[in-house]
């Protein structure tokens, strides 16, 4: 097999992602297992729910993943890649458990990993390994084969995840009315956490200079840069930028990651901005968060204040990204055959890690997590 389509040792890719309900009877349950272990009461999911309700219950992720799912397929079998392509979720069917158990039952021993999340955090990166490890263990209690798996590295700063944002905004701009558009600002968007979580995201080396926001706000703020150079390159205007927050949801006393984006855009308009692009960079695809809290909340706030506004699109199955995804696996593939491959990266951060270091973006209580420097086993079996 030719180097560049060698995916050995891996014999499968895992799209693993958060996982989102299908219907209005749908979205209690899944509350409850997002919310697992937090003691948050029945009538509260309800009121939360409200969100999905909007939408006739359903969120638009799973078939985002069906998309990207096939754009990987598609992608796959035109580069000559055969390599199967199986898809679970973390809350919601197809569960990853379920599809682990279907990957072993299929033969697979040696199984890399794509999370839907491209940024270092603790809910962005580590809860999907240990939700990994969850799985392994059970699949361990049933006798099962446990199979290797290995999550592949963050992808933020990857070109075939950071071009077609670029030219997210550029259409955005494009379609503001063209007398406000060269005034534009840009608003960088992504998912506000805690920010205790914030400031243990990645390694001390990750962090941003003051140390404050850890490796989750300096890499959002590497690729906002990014983005926000080659617009300038490409319009000859220089459009002024702020990375802003989206989707809180905590308890009122503790801190999370500010400004939100609705209190950007008040601040925006009372500054004599005369027009925002929302560009929500920490997303992968359009799903309930970007729906609501982008396309209905902030659009109805920027409504209220008279203030122009367009929301790019996120990448979803674009097939650049899909592009990269096999780009990835079989850099991966070749750093586990002992080779040195290129490793892309746009910005000033380079490539991230192949393995999460010990320590890094740290659980509030500590449980095993797969996939890194710190995961113990089990280890993979030989064939059923």
């Amino acid at each position: 097999m030719p180097e560049q389509r060698d995916p050995r040792p891996y014999d499968a890719l895992l799209l693993l992602s958060f996982g989102g309900p299908e219907g209005p009877d749908d979205v209690v349950p899944f509350l409850e297992n997002v919310t697992r272990g937090r003691g948050i009461p029945r009538e509260r999911l309800k009121e939360v729910g409200q969100h999905y309700f909007l939408f006739g219950g359903v969120s638009p992720i799973n078939a985002q993943n069906r998309e990207l799912l096939d754009a990987l397929r598609k992608d796959f079998a035109e580069n000559g890649l055969e390599l199967p392509v199986y898809w679970g979720n973390r809350n919601w069917a197809p569960y990853l458990t379920d599809t682990l158990r279907q990957m072993v039952g299929d033969g697979h021993r040696r199984i890399a990993v794509l999370a839907t999340s491209a940024y270092a955090s603790y809910s962005g990166c580590r809860q999907y390994r240990e939700n990994l490890a969850d799985a392994l263990a059970a699949l361990q209690a049933e006798g099962l084969p446990v199979p290797q798996v290995d999550k592949l590295r963050h992808y933020f700063n990857h070109p075939g995840f950071v071009r077609p944002m670029v030219d997210g905004v550029l259409a955005s701009l494009a379609v503001l009315p063209e007398g406000v558009r060269d005034g534009a600002h840009l608003a960088f968007t992504t998912h506000s956490i805690p920010t205790a979580a914030a400031d243990t995201s990645g390694t001390p080396e990750d962090h941003t200079e003051g140390g404050e926001g850890g490796a989750y706000v300096a890499q959002h703020l590497d690729v906002a840069r990014v983005i926000a150079d080659a617009v300038r390159a490409e319009t000859g205007v220089d459009h002024p930028w702020q990375l802003v927050y989206q989707s809180r949801s905590g308890a009122p006393h503790i801190p999370w990651l500010e400004p939100d984006i609705c209190d950007h855009l008040e601040e925006r308009h009372a500054a004599g901005v005369p027009a925002v692009v929302m560009a929500p960079i920490g997303f992968v695809s359009d799903h309930m968060e970007v729906k609501y809290d982008l396309d209905t909340e902030a659009t109805a706030k920027a409504a209220e204040l008279g203030l122009p506004v367009a929301r790019s699109a996120t990448v979803g199955a674009d097939p650049r990204f899909a592009a990269a995804v096999r780009e990835l696996l079989l850099e991966r593939a070749a750093t586990e055959r002992g080779h040195t491959p290129e490793r892309c990266a746009l910005g000033a951060l380079g490539p991230s890690h192949d393995l999460c270091p010990v320590g890094c973006c740290p659980a509030r209580t500590p449980r095993p997590a797969a996939a890194g420097a710190d995961w113990p086993g089990p280890v993979a079996q030989g064939p059923a």
